[in-house]
């Protein structure tokens, strides 16, 4: 059987079948760093909010370049829920959140807490708990506090502090961890 009508495949089709057809390796904790320098041909991004009920499972990263779409979704994603305004994250965060996932060896996606924050909820934070820094990175769209429900907090924080590439807070009690892109450093339990 023939056909002569024209074949039409979108970038992200394209993606998407391309990562359904791939089976890569978890990396492990001592080649996290190998990982962030270009080590996978495909980086993806799996999230979901309690608070607005979105979900996102996205690849954003193809051999060495970033998808802008996917960014933008990224982005928007990760916004500030209670006012909607909308920043562009530091990749850098999105690459520590992956690659710690994808050493976590699991399809459960993130719960995201807080991505960006506007100056506005992060006063309001600040007002209700000793724990929210003034000049928070969630400022700046360097930051995301994630839950998995699947990994303890210590098993998700021990994979994000294995990337060497920014700090890593374990919120034990609020069962959650902090990443950002800021200086390697580490608090909490």
């Amino acid at each position: 059987m023939t056909t002569n009508s024209p074949v039409s495949f979108s970038r992200r089709g394209l993606l998407a079948a391309f990562a359904a057809t791939c089976v890569t390796a978890a990396p492990t904790y001592s080649n996290a760093a190998g990982f962030l320098r270009g080590g996978g041909d495909i980086r993806r991004i799996r999230m979901y909010s309690g608070r607005t009920g979105e979900r996102l499972d996205t690849i954003y990263w193809v051999e060495g370049d970033y998808i802008a779409e996917a960014v933008k979704e990224i982005n928007l994603f990760m916004r500030d829920w209670r006012t909607n305004d909308v920043k562009n994250m530091d990749l850098r965060t999105i690459d520590i959140m992956a690659a710690a996932h994808n050493m976590l060896d699991s399809t459960e996606p993130y719960m995201l807490l807080s991505g960006y924050r506007s100056p506005k909820t992060n006063a309001m934070l600040r007002a209700r708990s000793s724990g929210v820094a003034k000049n928070s990175l969630h400022l700046k769209g360097q930051a995301a506090d994630l839950r998995l429900n699947s990994r303890s907090v210590s098993q998700v924080a021990k994979a994000a502090a294995a990337c060497r590439a920014g700090g890593v807070g374990r919120y034990s009690g609020s069962n959650f961890v902090h990443m950002d892109c800021g200086p390697v450093r580490s608090w909490g339990r």
